[in-house]
């Protein structure tokens, strides 16, 4: 193994490992302003015992996202040093806007929102929270705009040997961070739509404060619909975008090795042979990649083979094939997660709309329950597509992964570094879910539940205790 391996394993455990907190925490923020907005405009306090159960959750998640956010950032000048230098310019402008602007707006109001729920009026109350949600979103858009540079570079010019921001407005309006910003939001919100949905059905299932978790278990199945629609359109936009800005990674997703026809298909799954470049077996359905690269079913997509000999004239000799299995399977893993969890969603609105939440099936019932890793298993699995299916490119078209590390750094440091960092994040995911449960189980009351009549919890005769 040598260093580039190693700090891309450790840069990958670690971007993979923070981003379960991120889209959670966007998506749990807005469950709780929710919430909270609910009962300022009706009085109830059963939606402020959700507020502050929901709150709970999303503390635990923010916080521990913040240890993990400091580790990765630190990555850039201990493993990264040459793409620090070359990029630093550009790359460094929204991570410091990041930090300096949007981390400290939603921190700040957070601490606010924590310590004055006595303090301020209701109103002024909602708005830390829902200046706490604007944060975290807004957090996300200065991380993809850096992101954004990476995959489509653009508002830069080379001056002795260095990448230089010459241009902020192309960055903020490139077209990458306007397709990859509406669906990084869109699986945030799925992934904290199959979270309250899983909880709350269990909640149900295990008759806990049954009535109360029956609407957020509504609100959450018609966030979730939002979700997955808001994922799909903005992936298929994302798609057509690629086409014209990284034709490799469009290919590889698809495994089209030779140059397709005009229409197009679409592998649904292939038996891919990287060494002889080619598919041994594939299921392919005619003009569907065309559909997905231009909405129409024609249109030629290239192929990998061209693309490598176009790229080859254009950036000189070198292999720029990304790995194909990983970028092929990783999107499909992606649509699978994401299709489980629409079926889940809409059917378990069909048993809320007939009212036959109290005697659900329990398969559904756990089935939601374990779901609440789907969201995660496809945001995962679309990053993989997205950074692997850009290789050997860390900028595309400026700079390589393998001129990108640290020469000072040796593997052994790296290795020295990822199985610490590793057994960190192990440690902390234990702690997260044991925090998680206990706060889950004990519910948004201080009593137990069979201290409590079954009643309403949304209509005006609710009394039940503040958590």
């Amino acid at each position: 193994m040598d260093v580039v391996f190693l700090s891309r394993l450790q840069f990958a455990t670690t971007t993979i490992f923070h981003f379960f907190f991120v889209p959670l925490s966007i998506s749990l923020a807005l469950y709780v302003a929710i919430m909270e907005t609910m009962y300022v405009r009706t009085g109830k306090d059963s939606y402020k015992s959700l507020a502050k159960f929901w709150g709970k959750l999303f503390l635990i998640n923010f916080a521990v996202g913040i240890v993990t956010g400091i580790l990765q950032e630190f990555q850039f000048g201990m493993n990264w040093s040459d793409y620090s230098r070359f990029v630093g310019d550009v790359f460094g402008a929204p991570l410091a806007i990041e930090a300096l602007l949007a981390f400290f707006l939603e921190s700040t109001f957070l601490g606010i929102w924590i310590f004055s729920w006595d303090k301020l009026s209701k109103k002024v109350h909602l708005l830390t929270i829902w200046l706490v949600f604007i944060g975290t979103t807004i957090s996300a858009l200065w991380i993809l705009l850096a992101n954004s540079f990476m995959q489509h570079p653009v508002g830069y010019t080379i001056n002795n040997g260095r990448a230089e921001m010459n241009d902020f407005l192309a960055l903020l309006t490139n077209g990458q961070l306007l397709v990859e910003f509406p669906h990084t939001f869109s699986g945030a919100l799925l992934t904290g739509a199959a979270f309250v949905f899983g909880v709350s059905a269990w909640k149900v299932m295990k008759k806990q404060d049954a009535e109360l978790f029956k609407g957020t278990f509504k609100i959450a199945g018609i966030l979730g619909l939002i979700g997955f629609f808001g994922v799909a359109f903005s992936g298929h936009a994302q798609a057509q975008y690629l086409v014209q800005t990284q034709p490799m990674k469009m290919a590889a997703s698809e495994a089209q090795w030779g140059k397709s026809g005009d229409p197009a298909g679409w592998n649904l799954i292939a038996a891919i042979d990287t060494e002889g470049k080619k598919n041994d077996f594939e299921i392919n359905i005619p003009g569907l990649l065309s559909f997905l690269s231009y909405s129409k079913f024609s249109g030629e997509v290239k192929g990998i083979n061209e693309l490598q000999a176009e790229y080859t004239q254009k950036y000189g000799e070198a292999n720029y094939i990304p790995p194909v299995r990983t970028t092929f399977w990783s999107f499909r893993i992606m649509i699978a997660a994401g299709v489980i969890s629409f079926l889940l969603f809409a059917y378990g609105l069909y048993l809320h709309w007939k009212k036959k939440m109290d005697n659900a099936p329990k398969w559904f019932s756990m089935a939601a329950v374990y779901a609440i890793s789907m969201p995660f298993i496809a945001n995962t699995a679309g990053w993989v597509m997205t950074e692997i299916g850009r290789q050997p490119w860390t900028v595309f078209g400026l700079m390589r992964t393998e001129d990108s590390v640290s020469p000072s750094v040796t593997a052994g440091q790296v290795l020295f570094s990822v199985i610490s960092f590793t057994t960190i994040y192990a440690i902390l995911g234990i702690l997260t879910a044991y925090l998680f449960v206990k706060v889950i189980k004990k519910g948004p009351f201080d009593q137990k539940p069979d201290e409590r009549m079954a009643q309403d919890p949304f209509n005006d005769s609710f009394t039940g205790k503040e958590g």
